[in-house]
């Protein structure tokens, strides 16, 4: 954590939404298509942006059952980013990815592809979210505040959305 600059904690926010998708699908997977029909909607993403993750999960808290959505084997089911989405992503320079779910990766992964190719390219993680049904899919700005943890792998933080 003490190894984030600091102007990367601050940029544009890009809310990818994909609320409607999960619905259907809980174990819903961004990919780069996805990222493809955002820029077409709203233009390129801008370099240094938070890419976030409307996922419609935070509806499901603060019940641990519906959240984590474990089957009866007790995989966890929750939407997430794929690889193909983080690969275009580090091509426009993002800063950080968030999500309203527990983890930027789909709850049924058990070898964390995303996790490793993301933090090898020095992509932070924002996971466990509130709420972004508030947070327009463009226009925002985000300010990401962790604790300074000195060689932590992570640490809670808050997350302001500074609305236009």
């Amino acid at each position: 954590m003490d190894e984030i600059a600091p102007e990367r904690l601050l940029g544009p926010a890009v809310v990818l939404d994909v609320s409607g998708a999960a619905a259907q699908n809980p174990d819903y997977a961004v990919d780069a298509g996805e990222i493809a029909r955002w820029e077409t909607a709203h233009g390129p993403i801008p370099r240094g942006a938070i890419i976030l993750l409307r996922t419609g999960w935070a509806s499901r808290w603060p019940d641990p059952v519906r959240y984590l959505n474990q089957d009866s084997a007790g995989v966890m089911h929750f939407p997430g980013f794929s690889t193909d989405a983080v690969s275009a992503l580090l091509q426009r320079d993002v800063s950080g990815i968030g999500v309203e779910t527990m983890s930027v990766e789909g709850g049924r992964s058990r070898d964390y592809p995303v996790h490793r190719l993301a933090l090898q390219a020095g992509l932070y993680h924002i996971e466990n979210l509130a709420d972004l049904s508030a947070v327009p899919e463009t226009g925002a700005s985000l300010i990401v505040a962790p604790m300074k943890l000195r060689g932590g792998s992570g640490a809670p933080c808050r997350v302001f959305a500074i609305l236009p």
